[in-house]
């Protein structure tokens, strides 16, 4: 796909503009990273659990299922390698 001559004065205008703008306001444009910065926290965290499937789904037939059970030869526990259970 070739551009048309129209389309390539919107580009080269787009970076005139955009080049004018950050250096006439960087100072407004480097004061919003910090909050950048802060709201990219929450946002990570919400999109990234989505990957796992967040914070449920802990049962005993899970990928997780060691947590509950405590180390072997603990009450509760299931028994080590060799060791019976009562």
């Amino acid at each position: 796909m070739r551009l048309s001559s129209t389309w390539w004065v919107l580009l080269a205008f787009l970076a005139i503009a955009a080049f004018f703008l950050l250096t006439e306001h960087r100072a407004h444009v480097f004061g919003v990273v910090p909050y950048l910065l802060l709201l990219a926290c929450p946002l990570l965290h919400f999109f990234m659990h989505g990957r796992h499937g967040g914070h449920g789904g802990h049962g005993r037939n899970g990928s997780h299922a060691g947590h509950e059970q405590g180390r072997p030869g603990e009450a509760g526990s299931p028994a080590g390698p060799g060791e019976r259970k009562a």
